[in-house]
């Protein structure tokens, strides 16, 4: 990941040019994943850099049966968070760290059906959030959702 900031007359800064690089290597990020998570590609359940961790997006698979859950949009929304928070709770984490969610739902009707459980999962303030509409997902799935934590 490369940052760089440039400031240029008219722009509020003082007409300097400054290149603030940071470079993120394998070795400044730890990969957390528990050993009942399931993931259907190359990546990692959780990348932590820092005290910041990242979750990948999360469907509602059931880790013992290693199948979509049957139920729902309530169902699956609230498996999609079990998993999540099994990634979590391996890291030392729970729902109390959570900044920042990204539900992606295939039919924008499951919408209220989410929320209603997305409520029960945090505290206020809860934390920041997008729901996007989105085509398809992996395995069929209706809905998928990743999560940003940080922690104290």
């Amino acid at each position: 990941m490369r940052q760089s900031s440039n400031t240029s007359p008219g722009s509020g800064g003082a007409g300097t040019v400054a290149d603030l690089s940071t470079e993120v290597t394998a070795d400044m990020r730890q990969a957390i994943d528990p050993p009942n998570a399931i993931a259907v590609g190359p990546y990692s359940s959780a990348v932590q850099t820092g005290s910041t961790i990242f979750c990948s997006g999360q469907t509602p698979i059931d880790p013992e049966t290693k199948s979509l859950v049957e139920g729902d949009a309530g169902d699956r929304t609230q498996q999609c968070f079990v998993n999540l928070f099994s990634v979590l709770g391996h890291a030392g984490l729970g729902p109390d760290e959570v900044v920042k969610v990204n539900v992606f739902l295939t039919d924008m009707a499951d919408f209220e059906a989410m929320n209603l459980v997305y409520a029960q999962q945090f505290s206020k303030p809860y934390p920041a959030r997008t729901a996007i509409g989105v085509a398809a997902l992996p395995l069929g799935a209706a809905v998928e959702i990743e999560l940003i934590a940080e922690a104290n």
